[in-house]
């Protein structure tokens, strides 16, 4: 029987975190990773999800998301009215089950700065306004 997401969750959230170092650090550097390609190359999307996306959802949150299916992956970024960063969630989510953690520390801080890349890119704007016209 395959484990529950909560008992798998966090080697797969540590495997993340070690890959987007190494994209971070080279991303400063305008390079590439040698292994890992560009920052632009390693998830497979950046969006907006607004309140309501999903059944019982109560906030509205950007997603980087790093893979689909079973099992899939994704950051979530929780931010105030402003756009900026409150709270960042890592979710795992296989098939009928998910588990989630919340990021702290210097893993919370990597993550605003990938944030930040995607707002220098015109990214976050650019899926409010693409979230907001398909509601209409």
């Amino acid at each position: 029987m395959e484990r529950k997401c909560k008992d798998r969750i966090r080697s797969y959230y540590q495997g993340r975190i070690k890959d987007l170092r190494k994209l971070v650090k080279a991303e400063r550097n305008g390079e590439e990773h040698k292994e890992l390609g560009g920052f632009n190359e390693y998830g497979l999307c950046f969006d907006y999800c607004p309140k309501g996306t999903f059944t019982g959802q109560k906030r509205g949150y950007f997603r980087y998301q790093l893979s689909t299916g079973g099992p899939g992956d994704e950051f979530r970024f929780y931010c105030d009215a402003d756009k900026s960063v409150v709270h960042i969630e890592y979710w795992f989510l296989d098939w009928f089950d998910g588990a989630s953690i919340s990021l702290n520390g210097k893993d919370k801080e990597l993550l605003i700065e990938i944030f930040k890349i995607f707002e220098s890119m015109g990214a976050v704007d650019a899926r409010v306004m693409e979230a907001n016209e398909r509601v209409f």
